[in-house]
């Protein structure tokens, strides 16, 4: 597992005209190639009528897959630029379709490649970007003397909460760095006098607005 990479925040679309014609952006996060063909094959069908669908998508920690699809366009000027725009923002996990309702002006081989890789670039700006982070959630339960102290001082700190579970004790769920969980045990320690519970849950990815 990565321990920091960046992806599309959600599902979206975002529509641009040039020159008559209409780019219909579509953007979704796929962690595999079924996923991405899938949303593809969704697209398609609801645009069964449109000039061209193309699409792109870059899938795995490597960047292992990837595939771009001109969709009857001339080779190399619309699927290609859609998987550039990718690469450049350093994206994974991702796929785009635009599609595309002539509108009777040819922009030429140049003009496409602008047009796709704009289409692109603007979904993705509507869509958004986040960064995915691995945190590791560590549990640290107190008794309920403890709670207003423990949680005012965790959120002077650094750390994030995750949720907070009251019952014959209350846990505090926490997101940490791996490489820091050795320290926040020991802040735990110090803030709580030896009386805080740590143990160490699941790995899970901390998303942030980019």
């Amino acid at each position: 597992m990565l321990a920091v990479y960046h992806t599309v925040k959600q599902t979206g679309t975002h529509e641009i005209n040039i020159e008559r014609s209409r780019f219909i952006a579509y953007v979704a996060r796929a962690e595999t190639e079924e996923e991405a063909q899938a949303f593809i094959a969704e697209i398609k069908r609801k645009h069964w009528n449109a000039t061209h669908n193309c699409s792109a998508y870059l899938i795995g920690e490597n960047d292992q897959i990837q595939k771009a699809n001109d969709d009857g366009e001339p080779s190399g000027t619309a699927g290609v630029p859609i998987l550039e725009v990718l690469k450049k923002r350093k994206l994974k996990d991702t796929v785009v379709v635009v599609t595309r309702y002539f509108g009777g002006i040819k922009l030429g081989a140049g003009g496409l490649i602008r047009a796709y890789g704009r289409a692109t670039s603007e979904g993705l700006e509507a869509v958004g970007i986040v960064e995915r982070r691995l945190m590791r959630v560590v549990h640290v339960t107190v008794d309920y003397t403890w709670t207003g102290k423990l949680e005012n001082d965790l959120r002077a700190s650094n750390w994030e909460i995750k949720e907070i579970q009251y019952l014959d004790a209350v846990t505090f769920y926490v997101y940490v760095e791996e490489s820091g969980v050795d320290e926040f045990t020991a802040w735990i320690t110090e803030t709580t006098n030896g009386q805080g519970k740590v143990k160490s849950g699941e790995n899970v990815y901390l998303e942030t607005n980019i």
